[in-house]
């Protein structure tokens, strides 16, 4: 999972580096720190506290996602990888 985690967040970065300079950059910069949340909140076994219910895609923002169809496929696999575990937990 963290594996995924930190492909989501290279995919984010790559985004606001085509966004540099720009106003929606300060958005995705907010992202960023979101998906360094999510990893570290990984890494320390708390992401559904963090999460608290909601998708990666809600946790994000789901309008930024929509705006950056090329990281769907990340957080995808994030989401796989948390009900991955969810079902193994269960």
């Amino acid at each position: 999972m963290e594996h995924a985690a930190g492909k989501l967040i290279s995919a984010i970065q790559k985004e606001w580096g085509h966004e540099f300079g720009e106003p929606a950059a300060e958005i995705s910069e907010d992202i960023i720190d979101k998906g360094h949340d999510l990893l570290q909140a990984i890494k320390n076994d708390e992401i559904h506290p963090i999460l608290d219910g909601l998708t990666v895609t809600e946790y994000l923002g789901a309008s930024w996602d929509q705006n950056h169809p090329s990281v769907m496929k990340y957080i995808t696999c994030v989401e796989s990888a948390l009900n991955a575990t969810k079902n193994v937990q269960n």
